[in-house]
């Protein structure tokens, strides 16, 4: 279980570093550009900004979603056990 967690730290922190590299980049990009003005520099940062939060949104719902049937999932896995194991004891 250790192991997963590790794992699972070390894919988290490559991402959070990709992340952070595409919006240093996008930062740069936006500075170093001259022909485009202050309020459309904006306006995209904004939108990155927004689409970002709308991802991490989606993705949070979908983990909670799959916790969820999981969830489910071992609750009727518990009962069919409990069912057979009933059935047994009265076949005997």
């Amino acid at each position: 279980m250790n192991n997963a967690s590790n794992e699972n730290g070390m894919i988290l922190l490559i991402n959070m570093a990709g992340v952070a590299l595409a919006y240093a980049l996008l930062a740069i990009s936006l500075w170093l550009s001259v022909d485009v003005p202050l309020s459309t520099k904006g306006y995209w940062g904004m939108g990155i900004v927004l689409l970002t939060i709308s991802l991490i949104n989606v993705v949070k719902y979908k983990f909670d979603q799959r916790i969820s049937n999981d969830r489910i999932n071992r609750i009727e896995e518990a009962k069919n056990e409990k069912i057979l194991e009933d059935a047994l004891r009265e076949d005997l």
